[in-house]
């Protein structure tokens, strides 16, 4: 109603519009300078101008409607099954890069959904979810068969293997390496991110660690020859092939990783659709492999 009192420049113009008689629109528009105690219009000619008051007031309506209006489109379209957001947790050691694939294409829908994205590390890919705070876990490597309410399905296997800096002493010594000569030197190790931090991967007895965030951290400080630390292959071939690290053969048996996807319905019998076609995407074996193996340089 006051756009159109800007626009056609007049309470006489602007009534016409609006099929309106012109008291009825002076009426209204005497309320709300009474609401917020300022004058909108310059009446003092036969022009309504607005006021530095009744600009700012126009300039900002604008921007409310325009987020009214996408408001009220969200709540048609969640209306038709898909959830107001989804959280999802990833753990650190998939490769990235297909998981940004997947957000790309699940924006390409124009779904309503917003999609929320959190790192997790062995047990705390799982807490989030266990704990309600998320809808689907990516990466779990944990048991979680016997938590009510979640639902599991395999993601395949991820191999791991000892890298080192070139220029690290480890990168000398006669393979296979054993657990004595290891205890020897510092690991990089990445944290658990469970609130509890119960789980600890590779990381011998008695031995100095250095404990990163993040995978992204492991990595670089093992690039600079701060440690050596197991690494998923997939994350390591890049860094092999420019000369940057180099894998070493130990004693033990070689370590891999079983992990699964996992999911929560928040009591409902079936999943929303966003949650749904993020379960059909993990359901395709070359996207499973993808999120295992095809990392980037990070």
């Amino acid at each position: 109603m006051l756009q159109v009192i800007a626009d056609t420049g007049s309470f006489a113009a602007a009534a016409r519009a609006l099929g309106l008689v012109p008291s009825a629109l002076t009426y209204r528009v005497r309320q709300i300078e009474d609401a917020l105690d300022v004058l909108l219009f310059d009446r003092r000619s036969r022009q309504a101008q607005p006021t530095e008051a009744g600009l700012e007031l126009l300039r900002e309506g604008a921007r409310l409607l325009q987020d009214i209006d996408a408001v009220a489109h969200r709540v048609r379209r969640v209306a038709t099954g898909w959830e107001p957001q989804l959280t999802i947790v990833a753990d650190g050691a998939l490769a990235r890069g297909p998981l940004f694939d997947l957000v790309e294409a699940f924006y390409a829908l124009e779904s309503p959904t917003r999609l929320k994205l959190r790192d997790g590390i062995l047990s705390g890919t799982l807490e989030p979810l266990s704990m309600g705070r998320a809808d689907l876990a990516i990466g779990v490597a944990v048991n979680a068969s016997n938590i009510a309410g979640i639902q599991l399905q395999e993601l395949g296997e991820m191999a791991f293997c000892l890298a080192v800096a070139p220029s690290h002493p480890l990168a000398r010594v006669p393979e296979p390496i054993n657990d004595d000569t290891l205890l020897q030197h510092r690991v990089v190790a990445v944290a658990d991110s469970a609130s509890r931090d119960t789980t600890s991967v590779g990381v011998l007895g008695g031995q100095s660690v250095l404990t990163v965030d993040s995978m992204a951290a492991k990595v670089e400080a093992q690039l600079r020859g701060l440690g050596y630390g197991f690494l998923p292959q997939g994350m390591v071939n890049a860094h092999l092939q420019a000369g940057r690290l180099v894998v070493r053969e130990v004693v033990r048996p070689r370590r891999t990783l079983r992990l699964q996807y996992a999911w929560t319905t928040s009591g409902h019998a079936s999943p929303g659709r966003a949650l749904q076609w993020w379960l059909e995407k993990l359901a395709n074996p070359t996207t499973r492999t993808a999120l295992l193996e095809n990392h980037q340089d990070l």
